[in-house]
């Protein structure tokens, strides 16, 4: 038998075998991309507290340093650990945290090496659930001294884990702002009170295989395999913020079809307080969208996308009025207020004016669509503190500058009086405030689908905006949530908290 084993074959037949030895088995758990002699110092030091050492993996599609982390599968690493003699068993733990690896050992003692021993240091905010899961185990939690190095350094420098213009810029940046700096500005933004208003929409993505052209017409012929709902617009905004503070309010108006209101109150009214106005008239808004998926990578490629969004625009009077005097009361509670204009109807001449005058913090995004193109521009608006645009949407603000965005963003600037960030795809984004611009750079350009992606970075750098964060700071955490949600399909799930911040900690390791 191998030291590599499973989680049943160590519960059933390993454990009760050492336990029957009366020997002392100690625990080690990491990502262990790339092992290096810290690792090996910390694994012998573990294993000098007792008997047997077992190490657990975390599996790669649970490790949140960002896309194309981990740079080795979970075979390869787990092949380096065995090759350890000081390693007796190695196990693959698949959670986002070590609770089912725990559950299964029952370690007489859990090692962490000496930086997880500084709660300032820990940005998953774990250390205290799993010290009090191991001790209900029998066992207890000790900490590991000794040089310390970084698998996440070393990949991202000796091993092209980022580019030569990300290393430039993490260069610089890190030299103004530490990891510490950012979550100091994360628990500011955790007692924030957050509004959210704007358009839900239902993303339905519909997965094919495509089969061909049809024979008799100028068309695509596709075999249907499965399609999803995900919730996005300003109920995409909402999910994201929510991780970063809990105390969010959604206002919105939606169709009043049963099935969505059952499927708004089970994904979002555990995250947030909802507060929801049903139209008779119009229907909740469906994206749907047709899409085929690469053979050998995960990467998606949209064949064809309708829509149910009303040709004449126009909720009825009494729930449009209805809508807008809850609004006029309860704008003065909140810190921030997000506001989500997709252009679709809910956003009238009337809301407009009265969030741009009583909200305390406003943070806008005015979106151009295939169903508003050059209907919906942001400069309709005079005031908002913080704002964020594609270059679509600031090319149709300022023609003019088509070829200068940099003179263009300013001058929105200007316009709003606020700071703000006009998004870049893959060249990155930009941050202004005043008349200083900051360039960063795109994280990833490995994608599954942007869908979503402007959203996140919005959510993300807002809310930072809104806790007084250099534009600089918000510019940086944007583009790692515009580049996490890039690597999720549509809006299935939304930006995490401790992603961005994990993901803030391995691009500052260069």
């Amino acid at each position: 038998m191998g030291k590599i084993v499973s989680k049943d074959m160590f519960r059933t037949e390993i454990r009760p075998r050492i336990k029957e030895q009366n020997k002392k088995i100690i625990l080690c758990h990491g990502v262990f991309d790339l092992v290096h002699p810290g690792h090996i110092i910390h694994l012998e030091q573990a294993k000098a507290m007792g008997d047997v050492l077992v190490v657990s993996v975390t599996a790669a599609k649970y490790v949140r340093k960002g896309p194309g982390r981990p740079y080795f599968g979970d075979e390869m690493r787990m092949v380096f650990l065995e090759a350890l003699e000081c390693v007796d068993f190695v196990l693959l733990s698949e959670g986002y945290t070590v609770d089912d690896i725990i559950e299964v050992v029952k370690p007489d003692i859990y090692v962490k090496g000496e930086e997880y021993a500084r709660p300032e240091e820990d940005l998953t905010g774990k250390i205290a659930e799993e010290r009090a899961l191991v001790e209900e185990c029998g066992g207890k939690l000790c900490f590991t001294t000794g040089q310390t190095y970084s698998s996440t350094k070393l990949i991202n420098t000796a091993m092209a884990g980022l580019t030569d213009e990300i290393r430039d810029y993490m260069s610089a940046f890190k030299d103004k702002y530490s990891i510490q700096d950012i979550k100091r500005y994360a628990e500011l933004i955790a007692q924030c009170k957050i509004l959210v208003i704007g358009d839900i929409i239902i993303d339905k993505y519909t997965y094919c295989d495509i089969q061909g052209l049809m024979t008799k017409d100028m068309g695509y012929s596709a075999r249907m395999r499965e399609a999803e709902e995900y919730l996005g617009g300003a109920a995409a905004v909402a999910r994201h913020l929510s991780s970063f503070s809990s105390s969010v309010t959604l206002m919105s108006i939606v169709g009043d079809e049963e099935r969505y209101k059952e499927k708004f109150s089970r994904e979002l009214s555990r995250r947030m307080e909802l507060c929801l106005y049903y139209s008779e008239k119009v229907p909740t808004l469906v994206k749907h969208r047709y899409l085929s998926r690469e053979k050998k990578r995960e990467e998606y490629r949209k064949i064809f996308a309708i829509n149910n969004i009303p040709a004449q625009l126009g909720y009825e009077d009494n729930v449009v009025l209805e809508f807008s005097n809850k609004l006029e009361q309860k704008l003065s509670e909140y810190d921030v207020v997000f506001l989500c204009d997709f252009g679709h109807g809910l956003i009238n001449q009337e809301i407009m004016e009265l969030v741009q005058k009583k909200a305390k913090f406003l943070v806008l995004n005015c979106q151009t669509n295939s169903s508003n193109h050059g209907l919906n521009i942001i400069t309709k608006y005079t005031r908002a503190d913080a704002f964020s645009v594609d270059q679509q949407e600031l090319k149709l603000a300022f023609p003019v500058y088509a070829g200068n965005e940099s003179q263009a963003l300013q001058t929105l600037a200007q316009h709003l009086n606020g700071k703000g960030w006009l998004t870049r795809g893959s060249q990155g984004a930009y941050g202004i405030e005043g008349k200083q611009i900051w360039d960063c750079p795109a994280f990833t350009l490995n994608v599954k689908d942007t869908i979503g992606a402007g959203d996140a970075f919005f959510a993300v750098a807002g809310v930072f905006a809104a806790v007084e964060a250099p534009v600089e700071m918000g510019t940086f955490v944007g583009n790692i949530a515009g580049a996490l949600e890039a690597n999720i399909v549509g809006n299935k799930e939304a930006v995490e908290k401790v992603n961005v911040l994990k993901y803030a900690n391995t691009l500052m390791n260069v």
